[in-house]
């Protein structure tokens, strides 16, 4: 549960920056922002004014809200006419994350809250809640261990003619047996993600996603993550799933193989794991992200894999880390221009991995912490590919 401390130091730091750009007021309508500052993700708008107490605006459910959050104001929603009074003369600049608020929702504001302007505060939001604090890191250690308990009993149930769907629902049975909370949020526009990935051969496949691999999926209405495609011996098995512990996100990735594989898709695995080592080593505060990609991707280049390097050639995702946090892509990325500097307490998932048409894909993720010492490993489960009998 959010501390009052914690909550207030949050709210704090967001009206410094409110201040700072000239912002009256904040108005917070997305649930996972509302829960990062208040604690609770009931239904609700959180009012941060640049100076002054908070107020959550519940619509439902109000007793849930004041029994989850330590916020001093929480009241009911008020109607149309009532808000101007709420929010008072003095916010006649509102700040709202036009990232991922509607407009039907601005355009409500607008008109009920006549003569006021609406500016963008998307990444003040976001820049916030990039750098964790020793709660929240905490919340994605658990997280990570929940990933790496589900991962070690793969060898448990993976064998040769089963669907790769029948793999995923074991992963996803186990991991919700073990309290994953079911939700990974993601903030981008046309994104979505079921829970995971758990693909063989089909995994060198094209796809919406903006990941490394999408596999096939089920249709076209779920064109992503398992399919009914039997998963065969000698071939790579990439299990690649989140865990969420009080809805904080953590990623893994790992090769699993039946059999023997591939000499080409064995040395893309070892370059993979020296990508990410390169990458941890690299993480300190001040690096700039896009570098650090881009020393990612001339490693790749230079052993001849580039263009297999984050996806399918053609369609290849130009990042090779994302940060991870209440959702699967928060600041900061390490992307191709994505030229801001890396902050002590942000953590990152980092995946280098390679599609090779016909063969499959392979790689590794493993969540990491931004430190003065280089990328902090949130999990030291192993590894090295897992290879099975027949």
């Amino acid at each position: 549960m959010l501390t009052r401390n914690e909550s207030q130091q949050r709210i704090a730091r967001l009206q410094e920056r409110l201040v700072k750009e000239g912002v009256h007021s904040a108005l917070l309508l997305m649930p996972i922002d509302i829960y990062y500052f208040t604690g609770t993700r009931q239904n609700s708008a959180l009012l941060v004014p640049a100076g002054g107490e908070a107020t959550l605006l519940v619509r439902k459910s109000l007793s849930r809200a004041k029994a989850e959050s330590p916020l001093g104001d929480i009241r009911p929603f008020p109607s149309g006419k009532e808000l101007p009074g709420v929010f008072g003369d003095a916010s006649a600049t509102i700040g709202l994350t036009f990232d991922a608020v509607p407009i039907q929702q601005q355009a409500y504001y607008s008109k009920v809250l006549p003569g006021r302007s609406f500016v963008d505060i998307s990444m003040i939001v976001r820049d916030i809640r990039s750098t964790k604090s020793a709660d929240e890191i905490g919340y994605l250690r658990k997280s990570a261990g929940l990933l790496a308990s589900a991962f070690a009993q793969v060898p448990q149930f993976l064998k040769v003619g089963m669907r790769e769907l029948d793999l995923a629902a074991e992963m996803e049975y186990r991991l919700r047996k073990a309290g994953h909370e079911g939700f990974v949020r993601m903030r981008a526009f046309n994104q979505e993600l079921f829970g995971g990935l758990a693909v063989s051969a089909g995994a060198a496949t094209y796809g919406f996603f903006d990941g490394a691999v999408t596999g096939k999926g089920l249709s076209a209405a779920s064109p992503q993550g398992a399919s009914l495609d039997l998963i065969k011996a000698n071939e790579p098995v990439l299990v690649d799933f989140a865990g969420v512990v009080n809805g904080y996100i953590a990623d893994m990735t790992r090769i699993f193989v039946v059999g023997a594989l591939d000499p080409e898709l064995k040395r893309a695995f070892y370059l993979s794991l020296e990508i990410q080592e390169a990458v941890r080593c690299a993480m300190l505060p001040g690096a700039i992200c896009e570098e650090v990609y881009l020393q990612a991707a001339a490693i790749a280049a230079q052993a001849g894999l580039g263009g297999n390097f984050m996806g399918m050639p053609g369609e290849q995702s130009r990042f090779v880390g994302h940060g991870v946090g209440l959702e699967l892509d928060e600041l900061p990325v390490l992307a191709q221009g994505f030229k801001l500097p890396l902050q002590a307490g942000q953590v990152v998932a980092v995946e280098p991995k390679f599609v090779i048409p016909g063969k499959g894909a392979i790689g590794i993720e493993n969540t990491f912490v931004v430190t003065e010492s280089g990328g902090e490993r949130l999990c030291d489960f192993p590894d090295d590919i897992v290879f099975l009998q027949p």
